[in-house]
């Protein structure tokens, strides 16, 4: 598929990595429809693509409700004329340990909550299953012959301590992205994963130096990878049209 061709639906497209998917692919002339809860972050991503010879529109949406992702679908079809293109960007975390002992006592603290748990479960992976079902079924019924279903995973879905949600949610993404590969190709549905390690957005560069610094030692390459460099393993993915049901890993050799 060239890039040009795309009518895409980005999560998460109010910042961060899903920000610049949105920005690249209009700048390769496709139509994009940035969907995210940020209302104003929505409007600095459409505002940063106008003059592009494509063109992004705003879709406030929420993926862990299965209304608002029904909306989102048919409201992006009648926006672009269509679909061809699903990225699964959308992301949370709620980090802490699945117990914490306390020093002193030798006793349990404090432990992972149930509400940590199931919000970033909700978000990271019910919302891709419930964007990629509506995204397919809305591909087939409307005689779509050849679209593209990504999914931003992470290093951590290897298992990351105080991570325990979020790698869960990851490693089921990659599963699921084989799972879709094999049930969506009969339909000409492709789908693939992309799994980036430290990435320079918004977050990583609120960190405290030292932080940052003690956390790129783990980086073969020492550094954080640039959000257009994920964007390269996205661009390849719609690109190649025998891809599907793999994972790329965008990590600068990292591991965890």
């Amino acid at each position: 598929m060239e890039l040009n061709e795309v009518k895409a639906i980005i999560t998460g497209a109010g910042s961060g990595m899903g920000r610049t998917f949105a920005i690249e692919l209009a700048r390769a002339g496709a139509q994009v429809v940035a969907a995210d809860i940020n209302e104003d972050g929505l409007a600095e991503t459409v505002s940063a693509g106008t003059g592009l010879s494509g063109s992004i529109s705003a879709a406030t949406a929420n993926v862990a409700e299965e209304q608002s992702v029904k909306d989102l679908i048919a409201g992006a079809w009648e926006t672009m004329s269509g679909l061809n293109v699903l990225v699964n960007n959308a992301g949370i975390f709620r980090d802490g340990m699945l117990v914490k002992v306390d020093r002193e006592s030798g006793k349990v603290a404090r432990t992972m909550s149930l509400g940590q748990w199931q919000q970033v479960i909700d978000v990271d992976l019910t919302g891709p299953f419930l964007c990629t079902r509506e995204f397919a079924a809305a591909c087939i019924d409307g005689g779509v012959a050849d679209a593209v279903v990504i999914n931003i995973s992470s290093v951590s879905r290897h298992g990351n301590p105080g991570q325990g949600n979020y790698s869960a949610a990851k490693a089921g993404l990659v599963a699921d992205t084989k799972l879709w590969a094999q049930e969506l190709s009969r339909y000409g549905i492709r789908t693939g994963a992309i799994a980036p390690g430290f990435v320079r957005t918004p977050i990583l560069e609120g960190m405290r130096p030292e932080v940052l610094e003690k956390m790129l030692k783990a980086v073969p390459l020492r550094r954080a990878a640039e959000p257009e460099e994920i964007f390269a393993g996205l661009r390849f993915i719609i690109e190649c049209g025998f891809f599907t049901g793999r994972c790329i890993d965008i990590d600068g050799g990292m591991s965890v």
